[in-house]
């Protein structure tokens, strides 16, 4: 009778550890359905390269008509996008030209953006995709540094794999300066 019932035991253990190993090895194929955050990250991440387009400043006509330079660089192993503008035909040059970087992130789940502004803080913005997949839009959250003159809203629209737009948002007191970027793939 022992015997029948350590047969038993070992029969009910052995079941249990198979039920187990299949459950893990079906858990182990499914492939994971990425976040809306980390889809929005994968979206950014494709207009990495180099791109070149005009700004169109309403507010301040004098700056209309720029010709722009912006590179995006995929880094840290595909966990950062480096996103970094410059006058069209100005050298790297931080002691004489403007050349503000911004870095976009996953932080947990919530897709970052942290502007490096020539105005000397660090605004940073939280993005959400739009439901048709081609606008990432950055809402203002927070700012290291002075908060009188920050960048505050931006809008990044795909219009096809070579084409895309900037919509940025700049705050001067409580004034919004809104600045267009038109901006095609450089060949």
């Amino acid at each position: 009778m022992k015997s029948h019932r350590l047969m038993m035991s070992v029969a009910l253990m052995s079941l249990s550890a198979i039920a187990f190993a299949q459950s893990d090895a079906q858990k182990s194929s499914e492939v994971p359905v990425p976040s809306p955050a980390q889809k929005s990250f994968a979206t950014m991440k494709t207009l990495a390269g180099e791109w070149e387009g005009t700004v169109t400043v309403p507010d301040a006509p004098q700056m209309s008509g720029a010709k722009m330079h912006l590179s995006l660089r995929v880094t840290s192993r595909g966990n950062a996008l480096v996103h970094e503008f410059q006058e069209a035909g100005t050298p790297l040059d931080a002691t004489k030209y403007d050349h503000p970087v911004t870095m976009l992130y996953l932080d947990g789940d919530q897709l970052t953006l942290i502007h490096y502004c020539d105005a000397g803080n660090r605004p940073r913005m939280t993005g959400k995709m739009s439901q048709d997949g081609k606008t990432v839009e950055f809402e203002f959250a927070d700012i290291s540094g002075n908060a009188a003159y920050h960048m505050h809203h931006a809008v990044f629209t795909i219009i096809d794999a070579d084409h895309h737009t900037e919509d940025w948002t700049f705050m001067m007191k409580d004034k919004a300066i809104h600045a267009h970027f038109d901006l095609k793939r450089a060949q």
